[in-house]
């Protein structure tokens, strides 16, 4: 080799070698800057639920901190299939979130061949909630308690109808927990948005159902629904003249909720544990917990991102058992 021809390769690995600093030193510097651009949260739930209610939240007071816009990305449909599936396959840069809750599990157990893997395409960052269920009923039924309910639908099998928020939904196991360890025989039918199950109800079409408290806060005291138990031990602040099941004598119908961020599977453990702090310092504000205790929901910013990620593996294993003893199935 020529010196001329010394001194070109000499230069060109000069040239490749400060290219290939410079780019890792602006990954390290966008590493360092997370987040340097908008970040989205997707939901696999309708506009006006818990989790939708939960993300938008938690979502405002990210946007403050950063200072970069976070938007809610609503992917409702097939119980919870769709945005849970969007979340599997997002980039695994921290800039696409999900917020899940128990449907995440449930929509993995109850197909064969589901579009996401439950567990393993995801890694936790923050338990963000937990949430009071509510049995409410049509206003036109002729009941005022749990128990009185239980009763006028046990003697009428197959009449009754309960709704849910689409097959494989917390609202659809709730329901059919709360039916099948009662013995009451009814028809699932389920909708795609809360507004059209309100509708319904209101107009007598429907006759039940058990969903979260902050999705039936307003109904409740508007006195388009009637609440007749919190489906938890004890009594909830928000409805305190509503009995729990379990003082009611039916504690084997308690069913809980659960709502947290996720991001893909292979997220920087660096901007997962990033995201976890910013998350709890947001759980942890006076101003966020009394947003969720209104409406009917506790945050929960003692969690760390491997302790939610073993809550969502007991959980699995949980409802893995409640379904099968159950026999539910997609329909």
């Amino acid at each position: 080799m020529t010196h001329r021809a010394r001194h070109c390769a000499m230069a060109c690995a000069c040239v490749l070698l400060l290219a290939a600093g410079a780019s890792r030193a602006q990954q390290a510097a966008s590493d360092a800057e997370y987040p340097v651009r908008a970040i989205r949260i997707i939901v696999a739930d309708s506009a006006g639920s818990a989790d939708d209610f939960f993300a938008r939240v938690l979502g405002a007071d990210l946007e403050a901190f950063y200072r970069q816009r976070v938007v809610i990305d609503s992917r409702p449909g097939a119980g919870g299939l769709i945005g849970n599936a969007r979340v599997s396959r997002a980039g695994a840069d921290g800039y696409t979130l999900g917020l899940v809750g128990v449907t995440r599990l449930i929509n993995a157990l109850l197909r064969d061949q589901p579009p996401y893997r439950a567990l393993a395409d995801i890694t936790g960052v923050a338990h963000v909630a937990s949430i009071t269920n509510v049995l409410v009923v049509a206003p036109g039924l002729p009941v005022r308690s749990a128990p009185q309910f239980v009763g006028y639908a046990r003697v009428r099998p197959g009449e009754l109808n309960y709704a849910s928020l689409g097959i494989g939904s917390a609202s659809h196991l709730a329901a059919e927990v709360f039916s099948r360890t009662l013995g009451i025989d009814a028809v699932h039918v389920p909708f795609r948005a809360l507004t059209n199950t309100f509708v319904e109800m209101g107009l007598g079409r429907v006759h039940y159902a058990v969903l979260t408290l902050p999705a039936v806060r307003a109904p409740v005291h508007e006195g388009r629904l009637r609440a007749l138990a919190v489906m938890t031990p004890g009594r909830s602040s928000v409805l305190p003249d509503i009995p729990a099941i379990a003082e009611l004598g039916l504690p084997e119908a308690q069913f809980d909720s659960w709502s947290g961020i996720v991001a893909p599977a292979g997220t920087p453990r660096r901007i997962v544990e990033q995201l976890h702090g910013d998350i709890v310092r947001a759980l942890r504000t006076s101003k966020l917990r009394k947003q969720f205790l209104v409406q009917g929901a506790e945050s929960t910013p003692e969690s760390t991102p491997d302790g939610f990620m073993r809550h969502m593996q007991e959980e699995y294993l949980r409802f893995e058992t409640l379904i099968r003893r159950s026999d539910i199935r997609t329909e």
